[in-house]
């Protein structure tokens, strides 16, 4: 069956950066777009982030020039680069892998990023 596993999430001071990575087993993964999104306590969850299958990159307009998203398909990872980190930015981070053509669409856990000093 299909797994997202995030991983990299933690707590870091204003102005840190963090990593997160996104291994995915079940998929053929170099077919699938991977996307980053988030929610925080109390708010819809968010795209903050996607890389198509063929590398085209998209950034909501909040992080952009901050998070960098990549994928490496040989590992099967995605990969989510975050600096310059806000208190804003506290939120869980999900992994998720999408086919929209064929209905494929797949979810991690989540992973706790909190951003304080």
């Amino acid at each position: 069956q299909v797994q997202l596993v995030e991983s990299g999430g933690g707590l870091v001071q204003p102005g840190g950066s963090l990593r997160l990575s996104c291994l995915a087993s079940g998929l053929t993964f170099s077919r699938y777009d991977m996307n980053w999104y988030r929610q925080a306590p109390g708010r819809e969850r968010e795209l903050v982030a996607g890389i198509s299958d063929g590398g085209s990159e998209n950034y909501a307009v909040n992080v952009r020039g901050r998070f960098t998203v990549s994928r490496d398909n040989a590992k099967n990872i995605a990969y989510l680069q975050m600096s310059t980190l806000t208190p804003e930015d506290t939120a869980v981070y999900y992994c998720n892998a999408q086919r929209t053509r064929y209905g494929f669409d797949y979810w991690g856990q989540g992973t706790q990023v909190t951003v304080s000093s």
